[in-house]
């Protein structure tokens, strides 16, 4: 299955993305301010007012953004997601269960990668807050409905965040995106919107994958959409 970017695309600056009221930006897009939780925040607020997702991805990274909203800094977001750590995780999943459910209650939602799991059952501490996000196609769990299912019956409270580019990634005629809606979409949190590289790495969105994507985006407007690429 080819990933590759149409050649030609250019990044979209206008349409249905860019006109979605509720759209934010992830701060894991602004890789050169990693760690600086006030200058991200003061970022992410530049792009929208709307939403943000503070992106805790490395382990040690989460100590930091925790102490910071420990702080009840102005967050002037109408949606505040945190994504959870994915790599470097030096405890287990209790104790990561643990530090996230200690996450003050300005944060409406908590993204869970399923192939990071170990203890799904611990991440039950962060009721309502848990979101998992379907993933893409380098990862051996939580890319199929069947999948997600299984995770959804040891998080009945949790929410769904759909990844418009690891449905992509699997299926490039996006049908995919339609059945995971089919599923969950009374779950239904936030999308993550972008383009990928051959390697699956988060890029602005272009504008061949904007219209590819608007079926499934367009049955999703009433949630925040979340950038994961300035």
């Amino acid at each position: 299955m080819s990933l590759l970017v149409a050649p030609h695309a250019m990044p979209s600056s206008r349409g249905l993305v860019a006109n979605h009221l509720r759209a934010g930006l992830s701060t894991g897009a602004l890789a050169d301010l990693r760690d600086d939780w006030e200058a991200l925040v003061d970022a992410a607020r530049d792009f929208s007012g709307a939403a943000v997702e503070l992106a805790a991805l490395s382990g040690h990274e989460l100590p930091g953004l925790a102490a910071f909203l420990d702080e009840d800094p102005w967050l002037p977001f109408r949606f505040v997601s945190v994504h959870a750590p994915t790599k470097h995780v030096d405890t287990g999943d209790r104790a990561l269960a643990r530090e996230l459910a200690a996450l003050p209650p300005v944060v409406d939602a908590i993204v869970l990668h399923p192939d990071t799991l170990r203890e799904p059952e611990a991440f039950r501490a962060l009721g309502r807050r848990a979101v998992v996000e379907n993933m893409d196609a380098r990862k051996d769990a939580g890319t199929t409905v069947a999948e997600l299912e299984a995770l959804f019956e040891l998080l009945p409270e949790a929410g769904f965040c759909l990844d418009v580019a690891h449905v992509w990634s699997l299926d490039p005629t996006m049908a995919l995106g339609h059945e995971l809606l089919d599923a969950f979409r009374l779950r239904l949190t936030h999308v993550h919107v972008s383009s990928l590289t051959p390697a699956c790495e988060h890029v602005p969105l272009l504008g061949a994958h904007e219209a590819l994507f608007a079926e499934v985006l367009e049955r999703c407007v009433d949630v925040p959409w979340i950038l994961e690429a300035a």
